[in-house]
This record gives structure tokens, C-alpha cells and sequence, in this order.
């Protein structure tokens, strides 16, 4: 454990009483819960069993002044890896209910992506074949208003019930979430997600799953999936491709450690192996450096950074 402005003992006892003791881990490593498969330690682990628990979480991390950061899928993330000092609240283990009513599917945030893509196309339900082979969960979609394929959660989203700043659960109806390309209000203001309601529409199984197939083929004909890594690395600079501006610089294959620019598609940092976080952050920052330099576009990336690196500030705070 390291120093922090928290009490760590008293934080714990409280966690533990909350969502009982075997859902605290102390020095959970990051990387056992990330797609990139590197992080350093989180001072807590934490694993709610439903929304009353993560409100009281969070409201506990708040009154005993430590930082806090709610976790889905751990699909687009890269953790420091000196770690995080502070709570990682685990969504995607147990925030797992799915209901249906009709044409409309409301999951519980930790619900993956894959999941109630499948769901839906087993009920006959079109509308979340884009997100079939996204590896996130709904609540991830929610907050980065998650794509692919031309389609995207706002497409289909109807409304979330949200934890708010103040403790309170509000409901949020799409007109009120300002969705736009990888931005919404969640993630503007801090908001949890605790679940969603998507506005889906019947069509026939075998015909979603021809499209879902199809978006699978693509999926795995063009990306480094056998990889790890957060995905594609950096937004989509607007009038560009990130990936053609990258190979057109000369990146792919640029390689830190065993961070590399996926040979496979230029939109990808990859682990090779035994990358670190610094790799991975030497791998952007040089990218960045060279198209700017080129094509005089700067990258902005996709992925986001928990835990302090040397000399800067965790850029994911939470109040």
C-alpha cells in the first residue's frame, strides 16, 4: 500500500461492510483486469452486487476523501504501472440483469456488449448487431457512446438510470445525455451508469446473425485480436483516418519494449507480450509527435489513463 491522504484502514473496514468482505481486494494488480493486460496494483478492488451498493461505495469513497474510479470491461484503458491509489469499483462482475419488455432490452451496466448483443439477436431484436464484437460493457458504451460499423450506442439508446454527483439515482432519457463522437454527459460530468434502456426493433434471428457474422469477419480479418491492447488507440481526427495517417507516416511496426503499432492495422497499439504502461506511453507520444510532425494532425487518444505516471496527474480524477 502506499501513502495516500486517505485513511486506508478505515476505508477498508467500510468497504467491507458494505458489499462484504470477500468482494475487497488490497493490491489487486490492474493488469488481471484490463484488455491490455498491464497496471500496476489498485489500493482497492471492489465488486458491488447491485446499485444500492454502488452508491454506497462511492458515497464512502467520497466522505473518507479518496479517489475512485468505476470500472466495466477494462476494454479501453491503460493503468499506471506504479497503479492506482485509490478504489477501483468493478461493475462488469455482478451488474449483470437483463430484462425485456417488448422491443425495448434494459441491462444492468456490467453487462458486455457481446452479451446483450446475443441476447437480442436470439429474441429477434435488431438494433445491437454493431456492438457484437465490441469488448466493453454497456455501461463503457454509454459513457464513450461506443461504435463500430456505422452504428453507435446513441442510435439506439432510450435512457439510463445514472448514480449523480449529489448520490441521487436519476433516470436520463437520450435527448438529455449529449451523445456525440466518443463524448457524452456521463462522462462530462462523472456520472455512474448503472443501466440502460435501448429502443430495439423486431426483424428475423437468421438475419441479424448474418449481419452480426459479417461484422465478426470483418472484425477479425482487419484487427490484431489475437493481440491484447484497448482497442483503436486514438479518436478519429476529423477528415482523417488515424490509422491511414499512421501507416502513411511509416509507424507500423513502430515498436518501445514490447509496445508495437499493430503490423496488422496501424489503429493499434498492441502488447506483444510483457509491454508496460510507459512502453505503450512512449509508443503514443511518439506517434503523435510524427504525424503532427507530417501531416500536421495531432492525434488524440482513444484510450484513457489511470494512475499517475512521473511528473503528471492521474488523468481519469474522480471528486
Amino acid at each position: 500500500m502506499s501513502d495516500s491522504a486517505y485513511h486506508l484502514d478505515t476505508l477498508a473496514w467500510r468497504l467491507r461492510a458494505i458489499v462484504g468482505e470477500e468482494n475487497v481486494l488490497e493490491s489487486e494488480p490492474m493488469s488481471e483486469h484490463t484488455t491490455f493486460r498491464i497496471g500496476g496494483p489498485a489500493d482497492f478492488y471492489v465488486v458491488p452486487d447491485d446499485p444500492e451498493e454502488v452508491g454506497d461505495v462511492v458515497a464512502a469513497c467520497r466522505e473518507e476523501g479518496a479517489p475512485y474510479f468505476v470500472l466495466g470491461c477494462g476494454s479501453d484503458l491503460l493503468v499506471s504501472d506504479d497503479g492506482y491509489r485509490g478504489v477501483v469499483i468493478a461493475l462488469a462482475d455482478d451488474l449483470t440483469n437483463v430484462s425485456v419488455n417488448g422491443e425495448e432490452m434494459t441491462c444492468q451496466a456490467g453487462v458486455t456488449l457481446k452479451e446483450a448483443s446475443e441476447m437480442a439477436c436470439e429474441l429477434g431484436l435488431s438494433g445491437l448487431e454493431f456492438a457484437c464484437g465490441i469488448p466493453g460493457s454497456v455501461g463503457g458504451a454509454c459513457f464513450m457512446n461506443a461504435g463500430a460499423y456505422g452504428g453507435c450506442t446513441s442510435d439506439v439508446l432510450e435512457s439510463v438510470r445514472a448514480l449523480m454527483p449529489d448520490g441521487s439515482v436519476q433516470s436520463i432519457d437520450i435527448d438529455d445525455l449529449a451523445m456525440g463522437y466518443r463524448k457524452s454527459r456521463v462522462k462530462d460530468e462523472g456520472l455512474v451508469v448503472l443501466s440502460a434502456t435501448f429502443k430495439l426493433h423486431e426483424d428475423k434471428p437468421e438475419e441479424i446473425r448474418a449481419r452480426m457474422d459479417d461484422f465478426t469477419r470483418r472484425r477479425e480479418e482487419k484487427q490484431p485480436l489475437e493481440l491484447a491492447s484497448a482497442g483503436s488507440t486514438f479518436k478519429r481526427p476529423e477528415g482523417f483516418f488515424a490509422g491511414k495517417l499512421i501507416t502513411d507516416a511509416g509507424l507500423k511496426g513502430y515498436q518501445v519494449g514490447d509496445a508495437a503499432v499493430s503490423k496488422k492495422h496501424a489503429g493499434f497499439v498492441v502488447n506483444l507480450g510483457h509491454a508496460t504502461a510507459a512502453d505503450v506511453r512512449a509508443v503514443i507520444a511518439h506517434v503523435q509527435d510524427e504525424v503532427d510532425r507530417q501531416f500536421g494532425v495531432r492525434l488524440e487518444p482513444e484510450v484513457r489513463f489511470l494512475g499517475e505516471e512521473p511528473g503528471e496527474k492521474d488523468e481519469e480524477p474522480r471528486p
